[in-house]
C-alpha cells in the first residue's frame, strides 16, 4: 500500500512539472526565438524586455551629439574577411551576405574588397592551382558570390591576392610572388572577364617599414594585375609601426620602440618610389598609433601619396586595439576621431576593416549594430 502511494505521488509530481513547462516551451520556436504564442493569450509578440511588456525601446529617440556632426570622411569601402584568420567566422550563407550588402549600401558603401583569396590551405574559390598545391576545397564559391552581390548592389569589387603564410613566418615577401603568378591569371580568366563588378586588385601582403622583398614583390604582382586586366587599379594597405603595432596573439597593448614621424616618412618615400608605377592607392591602417598622433602621420601619408601620384585612403579600423580582448567593435568616439583626422588631412577615401564583424547590425557582436546606429546618427544618414 505504501509502495503504491509513493508511486502515485511521484507520477503526480512529474505530471505537474510537465504541465508547468508547456507555456515556457511554447514561448520559443525551433530556432530558439521567442514566438508570438505561449503565455501571451492575444498572440502578441513580447517586447525585448521579456516579461515586462511596458518596457520597450523608443526608436525615435536620438543621441544629443555635442561635437560638430558630419565632420569626418565617410566610410565608402570595406574589406570582406572571408577566411577569418584571427576573428571568429560568422558562418553566413548567401542570405546573410545579401542582407549585409544591403546594410552596407544603406550607409553609402560602394566598394568591397575580399581581403585575401586564401590563407595557407583555406581558400575562397575552387582554384585548380591552389587545390593542386594541397589547399582545402571550399563548400561555397565565395568569390563568385561576392562578385554577384557586388553587381546586384552596384558596388565595385577588389580581389585580394593569395597569402601563402610564408611571409608571416619568414618576413620575406618574395615568397608571395610565385603562387600569385598563377592565381592572378586564373582569377582574371574565370571571374574578371565574366563580371563587370570586378573593379580592381588588392595586393594583400600587409607590411610595415622596410620589409624584406616588399618593393620587388609589390611591383611584380601589381604589374601583372594591371597587365592582365587592362589597367584596373591596385592598392595596398600597410600599417604604421606605431606604439600599438604589437602581436595580436600577445597580451601587450603597446610597445616602447615606435617609429618616429620622420623615420616613417623616410622609409615610405623609398617604398613608394619603387612601386608607384603599378600601385594606384595606399590605405594605411589607422589603429597602430595613438589618437593624438593621427594628424602628424596622416599629413605625411597624404604628402607622400601626392608626391608619387597615388590616391591616399585610410583603412579605418572598426575594431578596438586598446582592449585586452582581441578583437571587439570599437568605441564610436575612437572611430569618429580617426575619420575626422582623415577628413582634415584631405584623404581621398575611407575603407574599413571590417564592416561585417564590427559594424553590421547582424554581426555576432551585439555592439556592432550599436556602432552602426551611432555612425548613422553622426553622419545624419
Amino acid at each position: 500500500m505504501q509502495h503504491n502511494r509513493r508511486d502515485f505521488i511521484k507520477k503526480a509530481a512529474l505530471a505537474g512539472a510537465s504541465v508547468a513547462a508547456i507555456p515556457a516551451l511554447a514561448a520559443y520556436d525551433g530556432a530558439g526565438r521567442q514566438s508570438s504564442t505561449g503565455d501571451n493569450p492575444k498572440g502578441q509578440r513580447n517586447s525585448a524586455s521579456g516579461n515586462h511588456p511596458n518596457i520597450q525601446k523608443n526608436n525615435e529617440l536620438r543621441s544629443k551629439i555635442i561635437v560638430p556632426e558630419n565632420s569626418g570622411i565617410k566610410i565608402t569601402g570595406t574589406f570582406l574577411d572571408e577566411i577569418s584568420h584571427d576573428i571568429p567566422h560568422q558562418n553566413w550563407g548567401e542570405a546573410e551576405w545579401d542582407l549585409d550588402f544591403q546594410y552596407m549600401k544603406a550607409i553609402g558603401i560602394d566598394t568591397v574588397i575580399m581581403i585575401r583569396s586564401g590563407y595557407r590551405k583555406f581558400i575562397t574559390y575552387s582554384s585548380q592551382y591552389l587545390l593542386g598545391k594541397g589547399c582545402y576545397m571550399p563548400s561555397v564559391d565565395l568569390l563568385d558570390m561576392f562578385l554577384r552581390l557586388a553587381e546586384k548592389y552596384e558596388m565595385k569589387f577588389y580581389f585580394g591576392l593569395y597569402d601563402s603564410g610564408h611571409y608571416w613566418a619568414t618576413g620575406d615577401m618574395t615568397y608571395e610572388i610565385e603562387d600569385n603568378r598563377f592565381v592572378i591569371d586564373e582569377v582574371w580568366k574565370n571571374y574578371g572577364e565574366k563580371y563587370r563588378s570586378f573593379g580592381g586588385w588588392y595586393l594583400s601582403g600587409e607590411i610595415s617599414r622596410a620589409t624584406k622583398g616588399a618593393i620587388g614583390a609589390f611591383h611584380a604582382m601589381g604589374k601583372q594585375c594591371k597587365e592582365v586586366s587592362g589597367g584596373l587599379p591596385t592598392f595596398i594597405s600597410p600599417w604604421i609601426d606605431g606604439k600599438k603595432a604589437v602581436a595580436a596573439a600577445g597580451t601587450a597593448l603597446t610597445k616602447e620602440e615606435a617609429v618616429s614621424v620622420q623615420q616613417h616618412e623616410k622609409e615610405w618615400d623609398e617604398i613608394f618610389a619603387g612601386i608607384h608605377e603599378v600601385v594606384d592607392a595606399v590605405a594605411f591602417l589607422d589603429g597602430h598609433i595613438d589618437y593624438d598622433e593621427l594628424d602628424a602621420f596622416f599629413t605625411v601619408n597624404k604628402k607622400l601619396a601626392d608626391k608619387y601620384g597615388m590616391q591616399c585612403w585610410t583603412n579605418a579600423e572598426s575594431f578596438d586595439r586598446d582592449m585586452p580582448i582581441k578583437f571587439l567593435p570599437i568605441k564610436f568616439d575612437k572611430l569618429r576621431m580617426k575619420l575626422e583626422a582623415a577628413e582634415r588631412c584631405g584623404y581621398d577615401k575611407a575603407i574599413t576593416f571590417e564592416f561585417s564583424h564590427f559594424m553590421s547590425p547582424q554581426s555576432a557582436y551585439l555592439q556592432a549594430g550599436h556602432l552602426y546606429n551611432r555612425y548613422k546618427e553622426y553622419f545624419n544618414i
